[in-house]
C-alpha cells in the first residue's frame, strides 16, 4: 500500500485514524528561517521547524510504543526536539548522521572589509546619508527597493534594521549616486579595494544545483567544479582579519529518536501492537552477526573515515549477556544472545553503519535540495518498523523515505504540500515498484 497526499501536513494528518501507523521517519523543514523569513536556499517551506500541533497529530496516529525519527539542522535541533517532546513524545536518543559532502557557507571577513575599502566604520554615516536623500525625494523604502535593488528588501538594511546595518555594494551605490548626485562624495567610502591574486583553487560549483532547483530543471552536474582566485588582504583593516570567517563546514545532521508512551512493559506492548522495540539484529553493522548498531551513522567518505583511528578489535565468542530478573543489583536487566565476532583491523569507522550516497538518489530529475541517501533512509525505517508495518512521512519531499520503505517491504503514507515534489516522489516510487516486481518475476522464472 502506498498513499501520497498533496496538502498541508496538519490537515492531512487529521484524516488519519488513531494508532494507525507503526513508525514515522521524516526529514522535516529545519527552520533556518527562524520563523521570520524563507530558509534554506530561499525556500518558503523552510520558514520554521514543525509546530507542536503537527507533532501532536503525529503522536495520535502513531501506535503506542511507535518510534519517530526526525532529522534536524544543528542550529535548530533544540527547537525541533523541544517541540517533539512538548507534543508528548518520549525522547529516547539522538543519531548523528555524519558526512563529508557539506560545503561551508561562510563569509570571508577580510574580503568583506576590503569590499568597503576598509571603511566599514562609515556604514552608519552612509546609511544616514541615503535615508536623508530618500526622504528629500518623498520615496518609500519599498520604492527604492524597486528602483535600485531589483525588488528585494535590501534598502532597509542600508538604512539600518534592529539587528544590524549593511552598506550597499559599490555597484549598487554607483547607481544610487548617479540618480542622487549629493551622494557622489561618499563613493570613495564604499569603493572596493583591489585584492592581490596569489593563486587559484578548484572547488565544488553549487551554482548549477541552485539554478536547477529554482528552474525545476531535469538534469545538472552535481559534481561540477569551478576554479576561484585565492586573494590576499589589501587594506590594513582587512589584513588584521585575514583567515577569519563566520561558519563551520557542515558535516553532521542530528536525528531525534522519540517514542510514543505506552502502558505496561515493552514485551507486552510488542505483543499487542508490534511496536516499542528496535530491530537490532536487522541493523547490525556488517550483517546479522555484526556489531550492535550505534547512534552514529556515516557516509563512508574519505573526509569522514579519515577522522577515525586505526584499531584492532578482539574476537568474541557467542554467548549470553545480561542478568536474569531479580539477580541484578538494580533489578531486571534482561538476557540476550551475543553473536560471535571475529577479530579485525582497520579504521574504527567499520564499527558504525555506513550509508553511502548514490547518484541514483538524484535520478529522474530529482531537484529537491535536501534529498537523503536511500541507503540511509532504508536503514532507519528498518530499525524502527515491525515486519509488514506502515511508515509515515509527514514531510515527504521527493519521497526518499517512501522509496526506502517500499524497498524494505513496508507500506507507506507520504504527505507533501509542494505539488512538484509530490510528482517527483510518485515517479520515484513507481520506479522502485517496477524494479521490485521485475526482480520477483526473474526469481520466479529462475
Amino acid at each position: 500500500m502506498i498513499q501520497l497526499h498533496c496538502g498541508n501536513s496538519l490537515d492531512v494528518l487529521a484524516t488519519l485514524g488513531d494508532d494507525s501507523v507503526d513508525s514515522i521517519v521524516t526529514d522535516p523543514p529545519y527552520g533556518f528561517g527562524n520563523g521570520k523569513r524563507a530558509g534554506f536556499m530561499g525556500k518558503q517551506w523552510d520558514y520554521d521547524v514543525p509546530s507542536v500541533d503537527i507533532w501532536v497529530e503525529c503522536l495520535r496516529v502513531l501506535k503506542p510504543g511507535g518510534h519517530l525519527l526526525a532529522f534536524a539542522g544543528t542550529r535548530t535541533q533544540h527547537r525541533m526536539c523541544v517541540n517533539i517532546e512538548d507534543a508528548g513524545f518520549e525522547i529516547r536518543d539522538m543519531i548523528a548522521w555524519v558526512y563529508g559532502s557539506g560545503f561551508p557557507k561562510s563569509m570571508n571577513v577580510s574580503k568583506a572589509i576590503d569590499k568597503r575599502g576598509g571603511n566599514v566604520g562609515l556604514t552608519a554615516e552612509i546609511g544616514l546619508a541615503i535615508k536623508q536623500a530618500r526622504l528629500k525625494r518623498g520615496l518609500s523604502a519599498a520604492a527604492c527597493d524597486q528602483l535600485f535593488c531589483g525588488g528585494t528588501t535590501n534598502w532597509s538594511w542600508f538604512e539600518g534594521r534592529p539587528k544590524g546595518q549593511r552598506a550597499p555594494t559599490p555597484e549598487t551605490f554607483d547607481s544610487i549616486a548617479k540618480a542622487w548626485p549629493e551622494l557622489e562624495p561618499l563613493k570613495a567610502a564604499v569603493a572596493e579595494a583591489e585584492r592581490e591574486v596569489v593563486g587559484q583553487q578548484e572547488m565544488r560549483d553549487t551554482s548549477e544545483v541552485r539554478i536547477a532547483v529554482t528552474a525545476n530543471a531535469d538534469d545538472y552536474d552535481a559534481s561540477a567544479r569551478r576554479v576561484v582566485d585565492i586573494t590576499t588582504a589589501h587594506t590594513p583593516e582587512a589584513q588584521q582579519w585575514e583567515g577569519w570567517g563566520t561558519a563551520l563546514k557542515p558535516a553532521l545532521e542530528p536525528i531525534t529518536v522519540a517514542r510514543k508512551p505506552f502502558k505496561g512493559t515493552v514485551a507486552a506492548n510488542v505483543l499487542e501492537h508490534g511496536t516499542g522495540a528496535l530491530n537490532i539484529d536487522g541493523c547490525r553493522v556488517g550483517d546479522s552477526t555484526g556489531r550492535w548498531p550505534s547512534n552514529l551513522i556515516h557516509d563512508g567518505s574519505e573526509e569522514v573515515v579519515g577522522l577515525f583511528p586505526q584499531t584492532t578489535s578482539g574476537a568474541r565468542k557467542a554467548g549470553t549477556y545480561g542478568v536474569a530478573a531479580g539477580q541484578g543489583r538494580y533489578g531486571e536487566f534482561g538476557v540476550g544472545e551475543m553473536p560471535e565476532i571475529e577479530s579485525s583491523k582497520g579504521s574504527a569507522a567499520r564499527f558504525f553503519y555506513c550509508a553511502k550516497a548514490n547518484k541514483k538518489d538524484r535520478e529522474d530529475g530529482n531537484t529537491h535540495p535536501t534529498v537523503k541517501p536511500t541507503a540511509l533512509m532504508a536503514y532507519l525505517v528498518r530499525l524502527i518498523t515491525p515486519p509488514g508495518g506502515v511508515v509515515l512521512d509527514p514531510f515527504m519531499g521527493s519521497g526518499s523515505t517512501g522509496k526506502a520503505a517500499v524497498r524494505e517491504g513496508f507500506d507507506f503514507i507520504g504527505i507533501e504540500r509542494e505539488e512538484e515534489y509530490v510528482a517527483i516522489a510518485s515517479k520515484r516510487l513507481q520506479v522502485i515498484q517496477r524494479s521490485i516486481l521485475a526482480s520477483r518475476s526473474a526469481d520466479q522464472k529462475g
